[in-house]
């Protein structure tokens, strides 16, 4: 089937490359010429393990191809996934320009029947504003609106898991319109995913609405999990109980499960954020308060200081002469995504209290750069007083203490003894819980993790 891609970004770079694995004929389109660049020249402007390797072998094969070209990319694909970026507002709610600009260009350059599907995540009634976009530039030309059909098809993949995620979903959300033009989009849709659903059905269909709330009610279901495993660790740290016995307690519940039940320095990124506020302002643009979501954003913002405040009740709140080792920049492992990441708020406190960083991120360093730059703007002195090394081990010399906000593997089983030969003072300060309490105590290292009990 041939298909285009409106947004060369993360979702659509993935559902671009995952498509023409699946023998698609595959268009993606970018109006930054920078990035179609990069691509034509056989980079990807994001990192995602396994992407880089699909985007070369299906390029190759002449199944994919990048391109700034709007007419072209109109013409070329049957179905139309818009996967553009959707930007919080100011005021929570969801931007939807970019969207509905995607939408205007399809409609004005749109000859023949095109299912249009919107990938990006996106309020409910969003797909009514497609429609209408594209309907209007139509009519202008004296063309039939139902020469277009609109879907909702929102992803659900996982940042440094989004490959494995697309080729082997848990479900697959279709929400179709109950028209003739619907139901041909519907069946058009079946064709598109039949190669994913072999083994087993995973496709839900259900009405436009329905679909475009499906998505946000999962990820603000995960934010709440996440809001909530915190406050119970934050209860554990004051009553001296141990939060992984009491997720391992809660877990084994069939009804509770062990997704998401992780306490750690509160989440980021580019989904529950947003999301979390989006779907809060829906909600009040239709006069009901989700007095749960206002909480678990809340809870969040609140965690991203817990660290610091474990850091300042151990050494006090003047940190200056003090030097602190990082591990982890992006907002989670297998990812270089500084959206929100707990590790900017954190380094922008402990600066504002005096204290030098050295960090390291096997991945996310370029964008943690970039992300510090903007955070201290108007702090250039700050910003000097943050450093970044390329090996972990080497952020520990001369420190005073480690501290760990991102959980990736190569952290989780460090050469203990050398840690302990490098660090001033045998701290760390575990905000993802990577370590064991009792052994850390047994190598002599003073131990602050969240929640857990020594």
């Amino acid at each position: 089937m041939k298909v285009t891609i409106v947004g060369s970004g993360y979702v659509g770079l993935v559902t671009g490359a995952c498509l023409a694995e699946q023998g698609n004929n595959v268009f993606c389109l970018d109006l930054d010429p920078k990035k179609i660049e990069i691509l034509n020249s056989g980079g990807v402007p994001i990192y995602e393990p396994g992407l880089k390797e699909m985007i070369e072998r299906n390029r190759a094969a002449g199944r994919l191809q990048f391109s700034t070209d709007i007419a072209a990319s109109v013409a070329h694909g049957d179905i139309q996934f818009i996967a553009v970026g959707t930007p919080p507002d100011e005021d929570g709610s969801a931007d939807l320009q970019y969207v509905v600009a995607a939408a205007r260009n399809i409609g004005r350059h749109m000859t023949t029947p095109k299912v249009i599907v919107d990938k990006s995540t996106v309020p409910v009634g969003t797909a009514d504003k497609v429609s209408a976009a594209i309907t209007e530039e139509l009519e202008k030309r004296n063309l039939p609106a139902d020469l277009c059909s609109i879907v909702s098809n929102p992803e659900f993949l996982k940042e440094g898991a989004a490959v494995e995620d697309f080729m082997r979903p848990d479900r697959i959300v279709i929400g179709t319109e109950n028209t003739p033009a619907g139901l041909r989009a519907k069946e058009q849709m079946r064709k598109l995913y039949a190669p994913f659903n072999r083994h087993h059905e995973r496709t839900y269909y259900m009405d436009v609405k329905s679909a475009e709330l499906t998505k946000y009610a999962a990820n603000a279901m995960l934010a709440t999990r996440i809001s909530f495993m915190n406050e119970l660790a934050n209860l554990a740290d004051l009553v001296g109980a141990d939060i992984e016995a009491v997720r391992q307690g809660i877990g084994s519940d069939s009804r509770i499960g062990f997704g998401f039940l992780y306490p750690g320095t509160g989440y980021g990124g580019s989904c529950f954020p947003k999301d979390v506020s989006a779907l809060s302002k829906t909600a009040k643009e239709h006069g009901r308060e989700l007095k749960i979501l206002g909480a678990v954003d809340a809870v969040n913002e609140i965690q991203k200081y817990v660290l610091v405040e474990k850091i300042e009740k151990r050494f006090g709140k003047d940190l200056s002469n003090m030097k602190f080792a990082l591990w982890g920049l992006a907002f989670k492992p297998n990812t270089d995504d500084m959206r929100e990441a707990p590790s900017r708020v954190i380094i922008s406190e402990l600066v504002k209290r005096g204290a030098t960083i050295v960090a390291h991120d096997p991945v996310s360093m370029p964008e943690a750069k970039h992300a510090l730059e903007l955070d201290f703007q108007s702090n250039p002195q700050g910003l000097k007083k943050i450093s970044m090394v390329d090996n972990p081990m080497n952020a520990l010399d001369g420190a005073d203490a480690l501290i760990i906000v991102t959980e990736w593997k190569a952290f989780r089983s460090p050469d203990f003894d050398v840690v302990l030969q490098k660090l001033t003072r045998p701290i760390i300060f575990d905000g993802r819980n990577l370590y064991e309490p009792q052994a850390m105590q047994e190598l002599g290292i003073e131990y602050h993790g969240i929640g857990r009990h020594n």
